[in-house]
């Protein structure tokens, strides 16, 4: 606690007046980071994006910048158990937006996907599940990037987009 209020550049008193424990800053700092990847990912949409350049732009704003902010934590183990532990509900809420967006970006690509036997709210949930799961479990940012190149992959395949070799 000191090293955030330290951090904030206040005072242990003026940090418990807005947060009242670890709990209180571990759901604001996923809200905090949820609607900046939000925002992020919106901002960077543009009319002529390839589905590629659109996962690549979710992936950065979700996973890259969250392994990112993790491994630059002193104590990210204290950081991802508190998550998991006390932010539950915090982090489903995230996940369902962050699904809705990969969502809305694989639906043009429906007639393909099915046509492969790939319902677009399964393979969101998937892309969802596997990239968050790529951000936690990369031994480094190297194999991170590795894990979402092939999701990528996987995806342009899937929808019978042209990949990028």
């Amino acid at each position: 606690m000191s090293d955030l209020c330290e951090e904030a550049g206040v005072s242990r008193q003026t940090f418990y007046n807005n947060f009242r424990n670890k709990d209180d800053i571990l759901r604001a700092l996923i809200r905090s980071f949820s609607e900046r990847a939000l925002a992020g990912i919106e901002a960077g949409r543009g009319p002529h994006d390839t589905l590629g350049d659109l996962l690549d732009l979710v992936f950065e704003q979700t996973v890259v910048a969250g392994f990112d902010m993790v491994t630059a934590m002193p104590n990210s183990e204290d950081f991802v158990d508190g998550v998991h532990a006390s932010s539950k509900e915090g982090m489903d809420a995230a996940h369902e937006r962050f699904r809705g967006v990969i969502e809305d970006i694989l639906s043009p690509y429906a007639p393909a996907l099915n046509e492969a036997g790939i319902d677009v709210t399964a393979l969101s949930d998937f892309v969802q599940r596997a990239s968050k799961a790529a951000g936690l479990n990369a031994c480094d940012r190297d194999h991170l990037f590795t894990q979402l190149a092939t999701l990528r992959q996987l995806c342009l395949v899937a929808a019978g987009q042209p990949t990028r070799r």
